[in-house]
């Protein structure tokens, strides 16, 4: 079905069709009365709601036909059976914080996060945890850190971006240095398909993929089918597919090779709700550094901050953030936190190397080798190593105000913020 990607005009309380011309033609009405029989949370067809919801941080602004905030499972599962009731697309949607459009289109639109936000299990021997779709990142790092552990991508946003959005574009952030992708850190999900369809998927030994294969039903044909696609195009994905720690875009086709254990849970990530729904996730923990110090490096540009960042990554850093002072100005001009600008060291550009370990003395230790080794080859280039940590919360706070800090400049043009993902 053709989604048109502008945002047009909408009629339905009247019982009118809704949609764009000769491409989505839906009963708004009657897929409301449906969802308002079947679903128990909300059901959100009003103007006001779907105004609110016709935009996320990005650039793009498109009206959903309505918006269902489920209780549970049970509520997508009724929502996504209306919604092929009546035909109409669908999209899930968590903190809505992604920049590139993913979470605004003319669709029923899912909110997980009002409801759908609970730590089912963590197991800390395991070092895993089951969640909801609609879980806040921070909520499960700070129930994670009673046991020593964190989950490693965090997102600028990882105080209000969710893990099913994390899921669906596949984030990472400056610690997946040390722990991956999101993908490298799903173990199973429990996903819904269009046609109600509701499985299991995970790795699959060969063993495993014979016997789901040689069986009955959907999930039986789908595996046989993601197997000869996986045996079709094997050699071009190992060939093509770039071996790069941040390779985000497409579909994670190489998750399917026999070497990554068919590993059906982690190709559907970054595939931003087109293929399945999340209804609940396993997640990977991994030991999180309980002791931290900062090491921050000055250069005279953005591409010479870039141009190092391989050396810093062989030094054994956990987190590595870049940024550079077209925003430090920016959050300047707009009076935002000007006393943490002046923990930086001389530069026009700046790498943050984060160190861990599980005493003080070890996490120091490892910033003073880095710095010793960093002044025999780069004697030209300024740092600053932070122990403390108020100043350490201090300059990941920078980092993270930036994220908004180039938008709405005063006295210059607006600037559409949202260009810097294409990248």
């Amino acid at each position: 079905m053709k989604i048109s990607l502008r945002t047009i005009p909408v009629r339905h309380e009247s019982g009118d069709q809704l949609g764009t011309p000769a491409e989505l033609q839906v009963n708004a009405a009657g897929l409301k009365a449906r969802l308002m029989a079947t679903v128990r949370g909300e059901v959100r067809f009003d103007p006001g709601s779907r105004g609110l919801y016709a935009h996320d941080a990005s650039n793009y602004r498109m009206v959903p036909i309505g918006v269902v905030l489920p209780l549970d499972k049970s509520d997508v599962i009724a929502a996504v059976a209306a919604a092929r009731e009546f035909g109409a697309p669908i999209i899930a949607r968590g903190g809505g914080t992604a920049i590139p459009g993913q979470g605004v289109n003319v669709a029923l639109m899912i909110d997980f996060s009002k409801y759908m936000h609970r730590i089912l299990n963590i197991d800390p021997d395991a070092k895993l945890a089951t969640v909801q779709p609609g879980c806040v990142l921070d909520d499960l790092r700070n129930e994670a850190e009673k046991h020593r552990l964190t989950f490693g991508p965090d997102p600028a946003t990882h105080s209000r971006c969710t893990l099913g959005g994390m899921i669906a574009n596949n984030s990472c952030g400056p610690h997946s240095v040390m722990a991956g992708r999101t993908a490298d850190n799903i173990e199973e999900l429990e996903i819904l398909l269009y046609d109600g369809t509701v499985l299991q998927v995970g790795p699959t030994d060969d063993a495993k993929l014979d016997q789901i294969a040689s069986g009955q039903g959907r999930k039986a044909e789908i595996y046989r089918r993601l197997r000869d696609l996986r045996n079709r195009c094997a050699d071009l994905v190992r060939e093509k597919y770039p071996k790069i720690p941040r390779r985000v875009s497409g579909y994670n086709l190489d998750e399917l090779l026999p070497e990554k254990g068919f590993h059906v849970a982690r190709s559907l990530v970054g595939s931003e709700c087109t293929c399945a729904l999340i209804l609940e996730a396993t997640c990977r923990l991994v030991d999180s550094p309980q002791h931290r110090v900062l090491v921050v490096l000055g250069y005279p540009d953005i591409g010479s901050a870039g141009d190092h960042v391989p050396e810093c990554r062989g030094k054994g850093a956990i987190a590595i953030e870049g940024m550079d002072d077209a925003f430090i100005d920016a959050m300047k001009r707009k009076g935002m936190h000007p006393e943490h600008v002046d923990l930086m060291p001389p530069g026009r550009a700046w790498l943050i190397v984060e160190f861990g370990g599980e005493t003080p003395p070890e996490a120091q230790e490892k910033a003073k080798t880095f710095e010793a080794e960093l002044k025999v080859k780069r004697p030209d280039l300024s740092s600053r190593r932070f122990e403390k940590l108020d100043e350490q919360a201090a300059l990941w706070k920078l980092r993270e105000a930036g994220l908004g800090a180039t938008a709405h400049v005063p006295g210059e043009k607006e600037n559409h913020e949202g260009w810097e993902d294409t990248a």
